[in-house]
Formats: C-alpha cells, sequence, structure tokens
C-alpha cells in the first residue's frame, strides 16, 4: 500500500499532531509538497500533501482561510502540514476552523521536523511500495508461469483469479469463454460476449474497462496476440482497480497465455504443408500413404467419416459486401449466429479467412481435428462429419443467407454476398476424390443459384428442374423454341402449347387434344408442323427430353 497520512502520523520521527480531520487520514499520498504561494493550486496534480509555514497567507483570517481551504480540496489535495514555531507558534483558528468545515485533514508540524524529513518519508514509503509491487509482481510471474506450464490456461487462470483477488476468464477469437476461474465466473464472462467482440474490432493490441451495473465487479478486457487479428481476449474482474502488483500479474498472465494460445508463423506453415501433401494423397487415391503422413497431426480426422467442403471468393462490390456487423443485425434474433459463428469480425474483408475462423475456432474448443488447405481463391477444408466445424460453417453459412436477405433492400443491385460453399456427403479416405468432385458440383450449383451454401445430398434428394435457371440453360432453350415462338406469332396456331400438352400427356393424342380443346387430327397436323419447323422428329426420345426441358426452361422465368 503506499503511504497514507495515518502512516505519516504514526511515524515516530516525524511527531506530526492531527488538528483537523482525523477521520480522514487513511488517504494515500501520492506525494509531499512545499509552496508557500497564496494560491497554489495551479501548480497541483492531486494526491499531494501540500506543506506551508503561512509565509504569505493572512492565516487569521477566516473567509480568506474557507476559500484557501475550499480551492486545496478542489484540487484533490489530501492533507496539509502547517509547520508552528515559525510565522505562527501554533496554527491559528481560522485556518483549523476552514479544515474541519471543508473536511480536510490538517497537520501540525513541529518546529524540530524539517519538511525535507517529511518528504523523505513519504518518498521512502513509495520506494517501498513500489519494491514490494515489483517483487510481488514478479511472484506471480513465477507462479503464473508454473501454472502455464503444468495446468495450460485453465491454470493460468485459476493463479490469476488468486492474485488479483477476482476472476478471470479466457475467450477464443469468436467470443466464447474457452475456461473461467473460478468456476461460477464462466457465467458472469458469458455475459461479456458482445464487449469482446467489440474488442476484436479495434486494432490490437486493444484493452477497455466494462463498468457492471450496481454492486457488481469492475471488469477489464484485453486482446490476447501478437497479430493484426487477436486470437483470443482475456477478461479481468475486480472489486476495485488493479493495483501495482496485480497490474503486473495481469500483465504477464497476458504475455503468458500469447505464448500458450499463438503458434508460431514456421509452425503454421509446417502445418499448412502438411496438410496440403495429406489432401493431395487422398486426392490421388493414396489413403493408405495420407493416413501416414497426416500421423497424430490429422489422423483422427481420417478414422471417421468426414466432409469435404470447397469455399470460393465471389466479386463483390464495396457496397455489396456484407460486414460482420450487419451479419449479427441483419438477421431475425431467432437466427442470428452464435458468437462461435462470428470469429470473422476482423479479417480485412476475406470471406475466406472469416470462414476459415469460424471452422477453426470451433474445431479447437471441442479438440476435433480439423484440415484446411487454400488455393488461391479457393479453400479446400476436412472437417469431421457431425462435428462442430462442420456444424459451424452451416451455421454461419445461414447467418450469412438471412443478413443478406434482410440488408439486400438496403443494397439494391449487385451480388449480396462474398461466399459461395459446397459441402459433399459424408465420405472416407478411400472415397476422398469422389467427395472432392461432390463439393465442386455442390459449389457450382450455390453459385448459380446465388446461394452461400449447398450440400451435395440436398442436389441428391431434389429436382433437377431448380438447375435450369441458368443463363446458359435459357439461352439454349430460347434458341430451340424461337422457330416455334415466331411462327405462332403470326396466328397461324398454337404450336408451343400443343407441343407442351403433348409432351406432358406423354404423347397420348386423345388426352392431349382434350387438354387443348381440339380434335386429335388438328392435334396431329400440328405436330407434323412442329417436326417440319424444328427439323426433329418426335419419335426421338432424346429430342422429346430436350424439348420437354427447354420448355420447362423458358417457363421458369
Amino acid at each position: 500500500m503506499p503511504p497514507t497520512l495515518a502512516s505519516l502520523v504514526h511515524h515516530s520521527a516525524l511527531k506530526l499532531t492531527v488538528r483537523a480531520g482525523e477521520d480522514r487520514l487513511d488517504v494515500p499520498v501520492r506525494w509531499a509538497h512545499v509552496s508557500e504561494l497564496a494560491d497554489p493550486v495551479p501548480y497541483m496534480e492531486g494526491g499531494e500533501l501540500l506543506l506551508v509555514t503561512a509565509l504569505k497567507l493572512d492565516a487569521e483570517d477566516p473567509e480568506a482561510m474557507r476559500r484557501y481551504v475550499r480551492r486545496l480540496v478542489g484540487a484533490g489535495v489530501v492533507g496539509l502540514g502547517f509547520a508552528v514555531g515559525l510565522n505562527y507558534e501554533e496554527i491559528p483558528k481560522a485556518l483549523v476552523d476552514a479544515a474541519e468545515e471543508e473536511g480536510l485533514p490538517l497537520l501540525e508540524v513541529p518546529r524540530r521536523t524539517p519538511f525535507l524529513a517529511i518528504s523523505k518519508a513519504v518518498s521512502a514509503a513509495i520506494a517501498a511500495d513500489q519494491y514490494r509491487a515489483v517483487t510481488a509482481g514478479f511472484a506471480a510471474q513465477r507462479e503464473l508461469t508454473r501454472q502455464a506450464q503444468t495446468g495450460g490456461p485453465e491454470g493460468l487462470l485459476a493463479a490469476l483469479a488468486s492474485q488479483i483477488d477476482g476472476w478471470a476468464a479466457l475467450y477464443d477469437a469468436s467470443g466464447a469463454v474457452v475456461a473461467a476461474a473460478p468456476e461460477w465466473a464462466g457465467r458472469r464472462a458469458a455475459r461479456l460476449t458482445d464487449d469482446v467482440q467489440r474488442l476484436r474490432e479495434r486494432p490490437a493490441p486493444a484493452s477497455s474497462v466494462v463498468s457492471g451495473p450496481e454492486n457488481e465487479d469492475r471488469v477489464e478486457l484485453h486482446t490476447v496476440g501478437t497479430g493484426r487479428r487477436p486470437r483470443a481476449a482475456l477478461a479481468v474482474g475486480t472489486a476495485a482497480a488493479p493495483g501495482t502488483a496485480e497490474r503486473y500479474a495481469v500483465h504477464s498472465a497476458i504475455a503468458l497465455l500469447t505464448l500458450t494460445t499463438e503458434r508460431s508463423r514456421s509452425l503454421q506453415a509446417a502445418e499448412q504443408r502438411v496438410g496440403t501433401a495429406v489432401l493431395r494423397m487422398l486426392l490421388a487415391g493414396e489413403p493408405d500413404h495420407a493416413r501416414a503422413v497426416a500421423g497424430d497431426l490429422y489422423g483422427g480426422l481420417l478414422d471417421a467419416p468426414f466432409r469435404m467442403l470447397v469455399a470460393e471468393r465471389v466479386p463483390v462490390s464495396a457496397s455489396a459486401a456484407l460486414t460482420p456487423t450487419e451479419v449479427r443485425s441483419g438477421a431475425p434474433a431467432a437466427d442470428r449466429p452464435s458468437a462461435a459463428a462470428l470469429a470473422a469480425a476482423d479479417t480485412g474483408g476475406d470471406p475466406l479467412a472469416a470462414l476459415a475462423d469460424v471452422m477453426e475456432s470451433a474445431a479447437a474448443r471441442t479438440g476435433e481435428a480439423l484440415l484446411v488447405v487454400p488455393e488461391g481463391e479457393r479453400l479446400v477444408v476436412l472437417a469431421s462429419d457431425g462435428g462442430a466445424a462442420a456444424a459451424a460453417c452451416e451455421e454461419y453459412a445461414a447467418a450469412l443467407e438471412t443478413a443478406r436477405a434482410g440488408i439486400r433492400e438496403k443494397r439494391p443491385g449487385g451480388e449480396e454476398s462474398g461466399l459461395v460453399v459446397g459441402l459433399s456427403a459424408p465420405a472416407g479416405p478411400i472415397a476422398a476424390s469422389s467427395a472432392y468432385k461432390q463439393a465442386q458440383q455442390a459449389l457450382s450449383v450455390a453459385r448459380r443459384r446465388g446461394r452461400v451454401l449447398v450440400e451435395h445430398e440436398q442436389m441428391a434428394a431434389g429436382s433437377v428442374l431448380p438447375l435450369l435457371a441458368d443463363d446458359a440453360v435459357r439461352a439454349f432453350a430460347d434458341g430451340m423454341l424461337r422457330p416455334l415462338y415466331e411462327h405462332d406469332a403470326t396466328g397461324r396456331g398454337d404450336l408451343v402449347a400443343s407441343l407442351r400438352a403433348w409432351l406432358s400427356r406423354h404423347g397420348q393424342w386423345d388426352a392431349a387434344a382434350a387438354d387443348l380443346g381440339v380434335h386429335r387430327h388438328t392435334l396431329r397436323y400440328r405436330m407434323r408442323r412442329v417436326e417440319e419447323i424444328l427439323g426433329r422428329s418426335l419419335d426421338d426420345a432424346d429430342a422429346r427430353m430436350e424439348l420437354w426441358l427447354a420448355l420447362k426452361a423458358t417457363s421458369s422465368e
């Protein structure tokens, strides 16, 4: 603790006597300052013990003393030391009364006690307090280091909570609570997710203070990590602002957490090379070699069904891209993504980096393996089927879809999303190549339909007709049917409608003629005209199929 007025009064060598403000002696003293100015306030910073001999003060004037003392209190002066035996044999009553009225501690300094002795006592006490804080800080650092080595982040947080006499919590990049100490602090920390997200949007390193409701603790938030995008955040809750020793402990914890949560760039590059090699071997039909190379790093991923995911950037204008804030606010409350799906709060506008952050954060929380391989403008991912990473991907894609629908009216024209994803059916190492093709097919469909994510299973279970909503298919259909439309435009018959009715009735003349309200001979004549105009025989199954698909494609416009 820093020196207080009480500690100075109890200092046996100083012989100070309290003349006013006895109930406020526990206030800390930041410095002892001597000034004989009639108005020393412009030179005060607050927290000082002001020492005077009243050389230039009319200390016996009650009104002058009230103004003087009031100014000192307003400037944050914590105490007034008055030397007796020099200009005044005792402290004038006017000054004592003014100090009592304003609640300013007034200390009588005997003539044999020089001001220098008081200044030295304050300076020595401050130095001793700082030394104790540094010593305690180093001890805390050693304990935190030991706990980080033996107990990981959980042990480190427990030690930190003990050092600061409060609680501590660690968040991942998405704002989800990874660990907390004591255990009850997890509920308190979970309420700060939005504050952590806002902190992560600021340039790193960043920190903020969260003022809780009445009778609740004071919380500091700090980013953890060395990169532009923090990989984690630390929250510390205390009853009051941390002191010097507690501050040392917090800073040590941040440094240690950075070491435990940040992987070196060389290690990341090495893991990236291993992941790329494993993927290439799988796609080349060499699952045994892939498993040998994967080792403990990715081996668990190949022991169970996995999903192959292919993601791709699509060109978007600056006015069309969705920000993470819009992803949160654009979706109805019931459909908004969880914090785990919003790890992309600051990815420099890169949708692939955003998706990778989402999936990696989810995988890290559950300890599941995840293989992520960038391929230029694409991202290829192997994720456990039914695992947290795959679920986070689908959740994030759904949030983008919902937000895009909610914000479309604000940004007319252009693309609404910068990300498309194709997801394969569950597969094993032997079928990795097929899974990759499935993901690519699903990606192509997602791009054509303007969807964020399409699963291959949805394509297989659905209809082929939605695939006709493609500009190339429509152009082909228009070219094939144009002669019939031009014929009908002359008023010489309704060949398009007749062809549609005949094909829908599988070539049954009577049923198709009844649908059109014409004689079957009239319908036969029209079908011969269709064959003559198109130069195609309706007896050809391929011709009938192409004409039917062309009719469906044009009718879907």
